[in-house]
């Protein structure tokens, strides 16, 4: 078994409202293993900013264990501060300063080397934009610009909450590739977002929760599973569903047969003289292995 650089069990956190008890995470457990991108998934209000910010220590858990780097938190999580970067809520910058000048401060101001500052420029893709303003950035580069400000620690876990909000395509790519440059370098990057096809681009593992509750984690390939489905192609698609149903196999209108044996249908096709001029397998994304899992779980509210 790897090991987990994030591990928590039972984790709950309970809010008191005019209403009664509110539960925003309901005895949640989580394993981030070490390496690569671990994606964070739920659906608005399923608790996964609340989450972040008990692992952080930004809020305090009703109940529940949680280590980060193999140590409990927050009681030691000073021991373990200087190995973790997050970036949960927009960082504050000054806006006349350049982007090199705001990390050349914040790096002074926590004792790193401000050697670090040209790593982290590099890393996050702003070398040669690193002398221009702050405010004349982009939310993309202000993004990336936050980001290179936790790896000022040479962090060994790095926690983003939906660092993609509000960008633009290009700005998501450029952030899916910072984040993809940093997990194939050695940082564990846990990755909360809700954007299913770039989470599905850069994460090895995931887990998705609903209603502060844990529905499935594991690898990205056991998540979605093979393909049992394959769409086929034919000169006549009528005659060829026609054919396929006699067959006894399960066809829908656009021509999709559920099968674990894609050469009977190639079989039963040839038999009545069609021949195929498509058959590719229809694998599920991410996505729809969220939507059918996370069904009814959409809150509003806190993430």
């Amino acid at each position: 078994m790897s090991e987990l650089v994030i591990e928590a069990t039972g984790l709950r956190k309970e809010f008191r409202t005019r209403r009664g008890t509110r539960v925003a995470v309901a005895d949640l457990d989580l394993a981030v293993p070490a390496g690569g991108v671990h994606g964070f998934l739920g659906p608005n209000g399923s608790g996964k900013t609340t989450t972040i910010r008990m692992l952080l220590g930004l809020a305090r858990a009703t109940a529940g264990r949680m280590q980060l780097l193999g140590h409990d938190v927050p009681r030691l999580l000073p021991a373990v501060a200087d190995r973790v970067g997050a970036v949960v809520e927009s960082p504050k910058f000054s806006p006349n300063f350049t982007g090199r000048q705001n990390l050349t401060l914040l790096a002074r101001s926590i004792g790193a080397p401000t050697t670090r500052v040209d790593a982290a420029v590099e890393t996050v893709g702003l070398s040669g934009r690193d002398r221009d303003r702050y405010k004349s950035y982009s939310l993309g580069m202000k993004q990336r610009l936050a980001i290179a400000a936790t790896l000022l620690k040479d962090p060994d876990l790095l926690i983003l909450d939906e660092p993609t909000n509000g960008l633009d395509p290009a700005g998501i790519r450029e952030i899916r590739e910072t984040i993809r440059d940093l997990g194939e370098s050695g940082v564990t990057v846990l990755l909360s977002s809700h954007i299913l096809a770039e989470v599905q681009q850069v994460c090895t593992s995931a887990t998705i929760i609903g209603q502060g509750r844990l529905l499935a984690s594991g690898r990205v390939d056991e998540l979605v599973g093979t393909s049992t489905a394959y769409r086929v192609g034919a000169p006549d698609p009528a005659a060829a569903r026609r054919v396929l149903s006699d067959a006894g196999f399960a066809v829908t209108d656009e021509l999709v047969v559920e099968t674990d044996r894609p050469a009977a249908v190639t079989e039963a096709l040839g038999g009545a003289g069609i021949w195929l001029t498509e058959l590719t397998p229809v694998r599920r994304d991410l996505e729809a292995v969220f939507l059918e899992l996370t069904a009814g779980t959409e809150l509003g509210g806190d993430r």
